[in-house]
């Protein structure tokens, strides 16, 4: 094809070149110029990539934030601003350097939710942070013996969608409950609906419209294709919120953890306080060898398959693909997103991967990993900004979770084959069983037997691999364990 060997590619217009050695060295480095990039083109992608991430520095916080461990501790709000913007700074310079593709890390939603929500409560958080390490190590393994890939096609297309698309779902329901807008009903009402509408079964009170408007703002940029539709709603909703708490008499328990208040100096020292405050194996001692292998597995699942797919979508945006649609150096990008989902778990920060919103800066002309060492120095510079990121409440915050959990779902559900009820059925449960139990290794748990159990039923038994119906095994014996008296 005449296209791959245009002169341009290998002599690029002066505007590309840098006058001095070391500018070409970089771009020799970084193969600017050889994937018909520039500087600037690089720089401004990586500033695109910075600006729709840069909402985790507040999701991330109040997700961890607002959960309690088994000892009833809560982690500090701007410690985990702290960790956030280290860790997803440090593991994107990272992808930059080692991985040179455009594509920016930070604590992934879903995976925090499982830290928060289903690791946390049964142990303390050294503990759940520890396990979240010791995912990271076997997603490394798993890259460094090649394992990774041949791993991911053990399970079917369907039951890898079912898994995101169950994510989304738990990660709206628990924007919508930490908003305010659902709340749980007593046990002391003795009705078995166990969800209801605010407060009352009405909405009430100041901070709940400001969700309701925030939502409403998010869907409507989303819509129109607004980039940095999140981020833009957060600071919008911030601001209506301070203003809010400023003319109104709002109770400070109804913003939850979180009062929007302007701080005294905007600028801070940043707090590691978290960083490394970690036990490896503690939550081993707590739940059980079987109950801490499942928790790990469940990290590992969550960044397992939600790395690979946002990977390979991102390098095809940035047309980085090989003609049989393979990623040059995966292996390579696969070790990074390893070492981030360990590294998460070592700040305090959860696990790390690769974002979905790198394709705003791909969009914006980004080839190479130089938009990564752009969009880390920013996150570097976000440490010096707590403060502002502290002062958000969850009202502005949440409707990202919604917004998020909507277009996981949009993007995914196509892809499952419904006609085929071997998969569709196991899928179905994946998704729902999620948030309807509160739990995503119950998803995953309920899921895999099942597909082995119609598959075994339809006559398609050996059409599963192997590895899956241990994993199967391994679940079914998890949730026999209390009536054999075996739980912990």
């Amino acid at each position: 094809m005449p296209s791959v060997a245009q002169p341009t590619i290998e002599s690029p217009e002066p505007s590309q070149q840098s006058p001095n050695a070391s500018a070409g060295a970089v771009d020799r480095f970084f193969r600017i110029s050889e994937r018909g990039s520039s500087f600037v083109r690089e720089v401004r992608g990586g500033v695109a990539t910075f600006f729709t991430m840069a909402y985790i520095l507040v999701l991330n916080p109040i997700i961890l934030s607002n959960a309690v461990d088994i000892n009833g501790t809560h982690l500090n709000g701007a410690q985990l601003v702290t960790a956030t913007a280290l860790t997803a700074g440090l593991t994107t310079l990272l992808m930059g350097v080692i991985g040179n593709v455009p594509i920016g890390l930070a604590a992934g939603l879903g995976v925090n939710t499982i830290v928060a929500l289903q690791l946390a409560p049964k142990m303390t958080w050294p503990d759940a942070m520890g396990m979240v390490v010791l995912a990271g190590f076997c997603i490394m393994l798993l890259v460094a013996t090649g394992l990774r890939e041949r791993v991911m096609s053990a399970v079917p297309l369907g039951l890898r969608k079912a898994i995101a698309i169950g994510i989304g779902l738990f990660i709206s329901l628990v924007g919508l409950v930490d908003s305010g807008f659902v709340s749980r009903i007593p046990d002391a009402a003795h009705t078995t609906v166990p969800l209801q509408l605010g407060g009352t079964g009405h909405l009430l009170h100041w901070p709940v419209l400001v969700f309701v408007l925030g939502l409403l703002l998010t869907m409507v940029l989303v819509v129109r294709k607004v980039p940095g539709a999140i981020l833009i709603s957060i600071v919008a909703m911030t601001v209506l919120a301070l203003a809010i708490d400023e003319l109104a008499t709002v109770p400070a328990d109804l913003w939850g953890l979180t009062v929007p208040k302007w701080p005294g100096n905007p600028v801070a020292a940043p707090d590691f306080g978290l960083v490394g405050n970690v036990s490896l194996f503690g939550g081993f001692h707590r739940v059980g060898p079987l109950t801490g292998i499942l928790f790990v597995f469940t990290v590992l699942m969550s960044c397992f398959f939600d790395a690979m797919g946002t990977i390979l979508g991102v390098a095809d945006e940035a047309h980085l693909l090989d003609a049989k649609g393979d990623l040059p150096g995966i292996n390579r990008i696969l070790m990074v997103d390893g070492i981030a989902t360990a590294a998460g778990g070592a700040t305090s920060a959860s696990a790390n991967t690769c974002f979905v919103e790198s394709t705003a800066g791909v969009g914006e002309g980004a080839r190479t990993g130089f938009a990564s060492l752009v969009t880390g120095g920013l996150f570097l510079v976000a440490l010096f900004l707590t403060p502002l990121a502290t002062m958000v409440p969850a009202q502005a915050a949440t409707p990202a979770l919604v917004t998020v959990g909507f277009l996981i779902l949009a993007n995914s559900i196509r892809e499952i084959d419904w006609a085929d009820f071997t998969i569709a059925i196991p899928a179905f449960l994946t998704m729902v069983l999620m948030p309807f139990t509160y739990s995503i290794t119950n998803g995953i748990g309920m899921g895999f037997i099942t597909f082995c159990v119609l598959r075994l039923a339809t006559g398609r038994g050996r059409s599963v691999p192997v590895a899956l119906y241990v994993v199967a095994a391994v679940f079914a014996f998890y949730y026999l364990m209390p009536a054999l008296g075996l739980a912990k």
